[in-house]
């Protein structure tokens, strides 16, 4: 029985949870910088039905707890990563373990990120430090689960058409393909008939 794959880190993923982390520690800063405002200019708040200390205390806490949820996003993006077993392909983030069998993957094959996507506005920023990079694309019979369930848990920028494909992002893609390739290899040649 020939043994797993390696782990490979789902870049997209790291990165899309980063940002998501940065924007949260953007929104707690805020969140303090109103809480000081009703704590040191307190006669601001004099026409609200609380009064400024408690509304300094709520937002201290929202502002607390949006730091601690971007400690969590930083923390768990380092958690997702895809990995090539003997008869299926493993993709795992921290809310999400998905199984796709061989027998689903009609093809595997490496597109430059340029070529595969044709965004605009917001997306192309999340893409641009990868657009010279590699992708392996996965072509599906059919996706494992639903677009919709899929979409919950991974970015859109998985999928890159309305085909059931989906885009692997991965630090050495050279080494995922061969894996894949060799562990894809073996399980079909166990399916053929003696």
């Amino acid at each position: 029985m020939p043994r797993p794959g390696s782990r490979h880190p789902l870049l997209l993923y790291a990165h899309i949870l980063k940002r998501w982390a940065y924007l949260v520690v953007l929104l707690g800063i805020l969140l303090l910088a109103l809480a000081l405002v009703a704590y040191f200019f307190p006669e601001r708040f004099t026409a609200s039905v609380v009064s400024a200390e408690t509304i300094f205390w709520i937002l201290s806490g929202t502002a607390v707890f949006a730091f601690i949820l971007a400690l969590f996003l930083l923390t768990v993006r380092r958690f997702a990563y895809v990995q090539p077993f003997e008869n299926h392909l493993r993709i795992v983030t921290p809310f999400l373990r998905l199984k796709i069998s061989y027998r689903r993957i009609r093809q595997a094959s490496s597109v430059e990120v340029a070529r595969l996507y044709r965004v605009r506005g917001r997306r192309v920023a999340i893409l641009r430090p990868f657009m010279k990079s590699t992708a392996i694309v996965l072509e599906l019979n059919k996706l494992p689960l639903s677009r919709i369930a899929l979409e919950f848990f991974l970015s859109p920028l998985f999928f890159p058409d309305q085909s059931p494909r989906i885009a692997l992002l991965v630090p050495d893609w050279i080494k995922f393909s061969t894996e894949l390739e060799s562990l894809r290899s073996v399980w079909q040649d166990s399916q053929r008939p003696v």
